[in-house]
């Protein structure tokens, strides 16, 4: 099992740390670093950054939001950046939700797997570097009765083949996942219910195109605090936590609060929404069951974090992204150490 690092969001006032981390990363031999995008800091720009300023580690977008980009841009800026980082670039994608999908894009939020199913085959296409056309129900190209032309892409990535993944969480959406893509993204990874909530439907789909589990990158992202008080490192990610479960998405569409049901919290989950959506988010922080956060992050010593490690690994994780959490710059950088050791501890590394 390999590790990674997930920055998240840009522009929260820790770039230089950010970045700092991710050096760290470098030198101690993670396999990819991260950097995720809503409705601030874009991911590519924070990827070339990164990729700049490192050397070994890959750079991978965890994730570059499908509304937001027409499908051939986006080939544009994975062969970009594979080019520019000497083939360390992972296409990771995801549709993002409704409210920042219409909120923010001004696109309509359904069908969300036909969609993605399409963008995944143009994308793929245009890296292929042969002319692009194609006739789906989302997108047409070239545009019929115009000017337009078959074009092909004039960039050549550093490798023929880019890694392609895909951000997601319910059972259907894995299935696809699991068939048309070369990973899957994963959140609020539980080692105990990975097999019932993603593995298996990973499988299906990988079994739909008549493959098997070997090869495909199975990357949850995880939260990582070090310390003694398991308690107290938990209770950090409370507001994280209710954030997702209670606030993401709507009453109807909260994919988050959806998967913490189907890990057996159905009552915690509602009622943590229910909370969170009327406003008192530290009630909503408060009724977060200490065992959610537990079994969804790694906290404790070093040792505790290797058994964890272990339990993700026999689950079927094949790279295990890492949040380094901390006050500072150095108790994120210790943090990301543990990681290593934690994993050396492990046999896994």
């Amino acid at each position: 099992m390999q590790l990674g690092i997930n920055l998240g969001y840009w522009g929260a006032g820790m770039d230089q740390d950010n970045l700092a981390v991710a050096k760290e990363a470098d030198k101690l031999g993670y396999a990819v670093c991260w950097a995720a995008e809503a409705y601030g800091s874009d991911a590519a720009t924070v990827l070339s950054w990164v990729a700049a300023q490192t050397e070994r580690i890959d750079i991978g977008s965890a994730i570059f939001q499908i509304p937001a980009r027409q499908p051939a841009m986006t080939a544009m800026t994975a062969a970009t950046l594979d080019s520019l980082s000497g083939g360390r670039f992972r296409l990771g994608l995801g549709v993002s939700g409704p409210q920042v999908s219409e909120g923010w894009y001004g696109v309509k939020f359904d069908k969300p797997l036909a969609r993605t199913r399409e963008y995944v085959e143009i994308v793929r296409k245009a890296m292929t570097r042969e002319r692009l056309s194609y006739e789906g129900e989302h997108w047409t190209l070239p545009l019929p009765g115009g000017p337009g032309k078959p074009i092909k892409l004039t960039v050549h990535p550093q490798r023929e083949h880019i890694p392609l993944y895909v951000a997601a969480i319910g059972p259907k959406n894995l299935e696809q996942t699991g068939e048309i893509a070369d990973g899957a993204l994963l959140i609020f990874p539980s080692a105990e219910h990975l097999e019932d909530t993603a593995i298996r439907h990973l499988r299906a789909g990988r079994e739909k195109a008549g493959k098997t589990m070997e090869g495909f990158d199975v990357v949850p992202t995880v939260p990582l605090a070090v310390g003694d008080d398991v308690s107290g490192l938990a209770d950090m990610f409370r507001p994280y936590t209710a954030l997702y479960v209670g606030g993401m998405g709507s009453r109807k569409q909260n994919f988050y609060n959806q998967l913490a049901q189907r890990m057996g919290y159905e009552k915690e989950a509602a009622e943590i929404q229910d909370k969170y959506l009327s406003g008192d988010k530290e009630g909503a922080a408060a009724a977060v069951p200490h065992e959610l956060i537990d079994s969804t992050t790694l906290l404790g010593s070093v040792d505790r974090i290797a058994d964890r490690m272990r339990a993700y690994a026999a689950a079927g994780v094949t790279t295990l992204t890492l949040a380094p959490a901390g006050f500072t710059l150095d108790e994120r950088i210790t943090a990301l150490r543990a990681g290593t050791q934690a994993l050396e501890r492990a046999g896994l590394a």
